[in-house]
Protein backbone atom coordinates (compact mmCIF):
# COMPACT_ATOMS: atom_id res chain seq x y z
CA UNK A 1 0.00 0.00 0.00
CA UNK A 2 1.05 3.47 -0.41
CA UNK A 3 1.58 6.61 1.57
CA UNK A 4 -1.87 8.86 1.82
CA UNK A 5 0.45 11.61 0.69
CA UNK A 6 1.95 12.66 -2.94
CA UNK A 7 5.48 13.57 -2.51
CA UNK A 8 8.43 14.76 -4.64
CA UNK A 9 10.02 11.05 -4.51
CA UNK A 10 6.20 10.06 -6.37
CA UNK A 11 7.03 12.99 -8.92
CA UNK A 12 10.36 11.86 -9.68
CA UNK A 13 9.44 8.03 -10.35
CA UNK A 14 7.50 9.51 -13.05
CA UNK A 15 9.61 12.35 -14.43
CA UNK A 16 9.22 11.18 -17.77
CA UNK A 17 5.80 11.82 -17.91
CA UNK A 18 5.84 15.07 -17.00
CA UNK A 19 8.85 15.92 -19.72
CA UNK A 20 6.97 14.52 -22.45
CA UNK A 21 5.46 17.86 -24.03
CA UNK A 22 8.29 20.37 -24.23
CA UNK A 23 7.90 23.10 -21.40
CA UNK A 24 7.09 26.08 -24.24
CA UNK A 25 4.25 23.82 -25.30
CA UNK A 26 2.91 22.92 -21.87
CA UNK A 27 3.10 26.29 -20.77
CA UNK A 28 0.93 27.38 -24.16
CA UNK A 29 -1.73 24.76 -23.38
CA UNK A 30 -1.48 25.80 -19.77
CA UNK A 31 -2.01 29.66 -20.59
CA UNK A 32 -5.12 28.70 -22.74
CA UNK A 33 -6.31 26.60 -20.21
CA UNK A 34 -6.68 23.61 -22.79
CA UNK A 35 -8.11 20.24 -21.76
CA UNK A 36 -5.96 17.90 -22.58
CA UNK A 37 -7.46 14.98 -21.19
CA UNK A 38 -10.15 15.56 -24.04
CA UNK A 39 -7.36 16.16 -26.43
CA UNK A 40 -5.62 12.06 -25.57
CA UNK A 41 -8.61 10.99 -23.65
CA UNK A 42 -8.47 7.09 -25.54
CA UNK A 43 -4.30 7.36 -24.89
CA UNK A 44 -5.31 8.47 -21.32
CA UNK A 45 -7.71 6.08 -20.96
CA UNK A 46 -5.97 3.20 -22.19
CA UNK A 47 -2.99 3.54 -19.77
CA UNK A 48 -5.20 4.03 -16.88
CA UNK A 49 -6.43 0.69 -17.44
CA UNK A 50 -2.74 -0.81 -17.37
CA UNK A 51 -2.25 0.60 -14.36
CA UNK A 52 -1.06 -1.49 -10.96
CA UNK A 53 -3.29 -1.56 -7.69
CA UNK A 54 -0.24 0.81 -6.19
CA UNK A 55 -0.65 2.99 -9.17
CA UNK A 56 -4.23 3.38 -9.15
CA UNK A 57 -3.68 4.03 -5.59
CA UNK A 58 -1.68 6.73 -6.24
CA UNK A 59 -3.74 7.88 -9.02
CA UNK A 60 -6.72 8.43 -6.20
CA UNK A 61 -4.56 9.85 -3.90
CA UNK A 62 -3.12 12.66 -6.71
CA UNK A 63 -7.05 12.88 -7.29
CA UNK A 64 -8.17 14.27 -3.56
CA UNK A 65 -4.86 16.01 -3.61
CA UNK A 66 -5.64 20.32 -2.55
CA UNK A 67 -4.40 21.68 -5.86
CA UNK A 68 -2.09 24.23 -3.82
CA UNK A 69 -0.30 21.10 -2.28
CA UNK A 70 -0.15 20.26 -5.72
CA UNK A 71 1.92 23.01 -6.71
CA UNK A 72 4.11 23.01 -4.26
CA UNK A 73 5.54 19.46 -5.12
CA UNK A 74 5.69 20.73 -8.30
CA UNK A 75 7.69 23.72 -7.02
CA UNK A 76 9.95 21.61 -5.01
CA UNK A 77 10.50 19.32 -8.06
CA UNK A 78 11.34 22.69 -10.08
CA UNK A 79 13.68 23.44 -7.25
CA UNK A 80 15.53 19.94 -7.35
CA UNK A 81 16.02 19.28 -10.73
CA UNK A 82 15.27 22.65 -12.55
CA UNK A 83 13.15 20.56 -15.27
CA UNK A 84 10.77 23.94 -16.20
CA UNK A 85 7.88 21.18 -16.88
CA UNK A 86 7.36 21.56 -13.16
CA UNK A 87 8.21 25.38 -12.95
CA UNK A 88 5.09 25.42 -15.26
CA UNK A 89 2.83 23.38 -13.36
CA UNK A 90 3.72 25.18 -10.05
CA UNK A 91 2.75 28.59 -11.72
CA UNK A 92 -0.31 29.83 -9.66
CA UNK A 93 -1.55 31.44 -12.68
CA UNK A 94 -1.98 27.72 -14.12
CA UNK A 95 -3.95 26.53 -10.87
CA UNK A 96 -7.53 26.54 -13.09
CA UNK A 97 -5.92 24.18 -15.95
CA UNK A 98 -4.46 21.62 -13.54
CA UNK A 99 -8.07 21.22 -11.84
CA UNK A 100 -9.39 21.56 -14.91
CA UNK A 101 -8.12 18.03 -16.18
CA UNK A 102 -7.95 16.79 -12.87
CA UNK A 103 -11.31 16.83 -12.82
CA UNK A 104 -11.53 15.34 -16.56
CA UNK A 105 -9.74 12.34 -15.44
CA UNK A 106 -11.79 11.88 -12.54
CA UNK A 107 -14.62 11.38 -15.05
CA UNK A 108 -13.02 9.45 -16.76
CA UNK A 109 -12.75 7.08 -13.64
Amino acid sequence: MCEEKITYADVEEYQGLFTLAPSFLLETFAKRNTNLVLMFKSIIKSYMDSLTEIQKEKLNIILSTDIDELQSIMNEAYQRTKIKQYKVLANPDYRSFIKDNLDEIKALL
